[in-house]
């Protein structure tokens, strides 16, 4: 590092000073140079990695870097006040931010100060950003349906309570939309959700934070906010802070959580901001080399925990924005290798109407049935087949050739499909009435009904089931299965729907 004169002067005076005094030396340091977010810091000899550092004006930072001459500090806060020669002070802890009950219902920054103006959050509770992820004897396998209310995920790709299930696409192709729907569905579940916007517009975040409250969601969220005009320090920790609060419902209170991490295709990109600011060494894309570890150890503490542990979970829903389709990059790629699976959401899919545009023969749950309610299994188990048939025949299909009845059959029964899979935004549908629909696609009741009609018909043979056989959703709510009575009564309605067409 290349210092000027006078900065070797006045370190040299201060060395004289301080001699026979190493207590104070070690504890209190100077800037030696600061900008962009960084400083470099003289005289912490025993400064831990990622401990909290507070200078003279009262802004704190974050030591990342821990170099023979120097400490390399990331601001928390605005650089205007520092400059050469400000005192900083070692606070002998790491970075930590309060967590509790209270932050339930509001909008924080990573810090967890309110954004929201409903004034001050009450809690004398902290945690570390960063901590050690739950061992294997700690954890348990998945075995909790985490429903997401979309049929064609719940169907074809579960999530399962303590599961870490990637969302993957390109810009504009419903990725948050699934994540929201997701949240809005846990309501009444007992589910704590955290939603962690990463470098996202603020009109964005607004926006979410209305659409939540709308439906009463916000009972039961924390959105954390680092806006794309904030800090890459800010947008680095965002993540680790939310994991945080999370850690809090589970450890503490042994709830369940679903946090999503809205994306982390940006947080890469702040933490690459920070490392080349910090000189570091760039591998890949510029990317430095420990870019995979910075997502796995965050990704790495969603878990659900064992009995003797308290039975809490941390569902994980990463957000990954690929460019042009291109899962191969470098962090889609990383990212996908550290979780349990991954939903990819396919622009032309999206722009053909198909939404939400979930491409099915990429989309997988490393979970699979574990996560889903033996009915859901036992209705769903062939729909993956069935629909991959449907789009190796869809490609011939297109070249108008001749069929034979038995394909023609398996387009139509594919088509209509497609079109009970379809949903709308911000409405997510409850997994019995899931099962209702996924029945009558699936047992050939919807081949005379034209592809335009089918939404319309599903919603007519659950309106009658609820209507005069409600005991049908009852009993797959109370035993997660459909008895072969209950099939009886299913069927009985469908062919009273299908008779009032007539």
């Amino acid at each position: 590092m290349n210092l000027k004169p006078e900065e070797i002067s006045s370190v040299l005076k201060q060395q004289i000073e301080n001699y026979g005094t190493k207590t104070v030396e070690e504890e209190v340091g100077t800037v030696l140079t600061v900008g962009d977010g960084i400083a470099r810091i003289y005289g912490l000899q025993k400064c831990k990695y990622g401990e909290l550092l507070k200078f003279e004006n009262g802004v704190y930072g974050m030591a990342m870097n821990l170099e023979e001459e120097n400490v390399g500090c990331v601001l928390l806060g605005a650089e205007k006040d520092i400059k050469e020669g400000t005192v900083v002070k070692s606070t002998g802890r790491t970075m930590e931010i309060p967590v509790g009950p209270n932050m339930i219902g509001r909008v924080v920054n990573p810090l967890g100060m309110p954004l929201d103006g409903k004034g001050d959050i009450k809690t004398d509770t902290y945690r570390p950003i960063e901590f050690l992820a739950p061992g294997v004897i700690d954890r348990k396998s998945v075995d909790t349906p985490m429903q997401t209310g979309i049929l064609a995920i719940d169907a074809m790709t579960p999530i399962g309570r303590g599961q870490r299930e990637l969302i993957i696409g390109d810009r504009q192709t419903g990725k948050t939309a699934i994540a929201i729907d997701t949240i809005i569905n846990q309501k009444g579940n007992g589910v704590v959700c955290i939603y962690v916007a990463i470098g996202q517009k603020a009109s964005t975040v607004a926006g979410i934070h209305s659409t939540l409250e709308k439906v009463g969601a916000m009972d039961y969220t924390i959105i954390v906010s680092s806006t794309a005009n904030e800090m890459a320090t800010v947008q680095y920790i965002a993540p680790y802070a939310g994991c945080a609060m999370a850690e809090y419902f589970m450890f503490t209170e042994h709830k369940d959580v679903l946090i999503v991490y809205d994306d982390l295709s940006k947080h890469a990109v702040a933490y690459r901001a920070l490392s080349l600011l910090l000189k570091r060494a760039p591998g890949r894309e510029a990317f430095p080399g420990d870019v995979f570890y910075l997502h796995s150890r965050l990704l790495e503490r969603a878990a659900k925990l064992s009995d003797e542990m308290g039975g809490g979970s941390i569902t994980a829903l990463p957000i990954i924005e690929t460019q042009a389709g291109d899962i191969s990059g470098y962090i889609p790629t990383n990212v996908i290798s550290i979780t349990d699976g991954q939903i990819f959401l396919e622009s032309e899919l999206f722009f053909s109407g198909q939404r939400p545009a979930v491409n099915v023969g990429i989309s997988v749950s490393r979970v699979g049935g574990s996560a889903q309610i033996k009915a859901m299994k036992k209705i769903a188990g062939s729909l993956r087949v069935t629909l991959a048939q449907y789009r190796e025949l869809a490609v011939f299909a297109q070249f108008g050739s001749d069929l034979d009845q038995s394909t023609r059959n398996i387009l139509m029964q594919g088509e209509r499909l497609m079109e009970t899979l379809k949903q709308g935004q911000y409405s997510p549908v409850p997994v019995e009435d899931q099962i209702i629909y996924l029945y009558v696609a699936m047992n050939g009741y919807l081949m005379d009904i034209p592809v335009k009609d089918v939404r319309k018909f599903n919603m007519d043979v659950l309106d009658q089931v609820k209507t005069k056989y409600p005991q049908i959703l009852e009993g797959i709510c109370q035993t997660g299965q459909m008895s072969s009575e209950m099939e009886e009564l299913l069927k009985q309605a469908i062919k009273e729907c299908l008779s009032n067409r007539a």
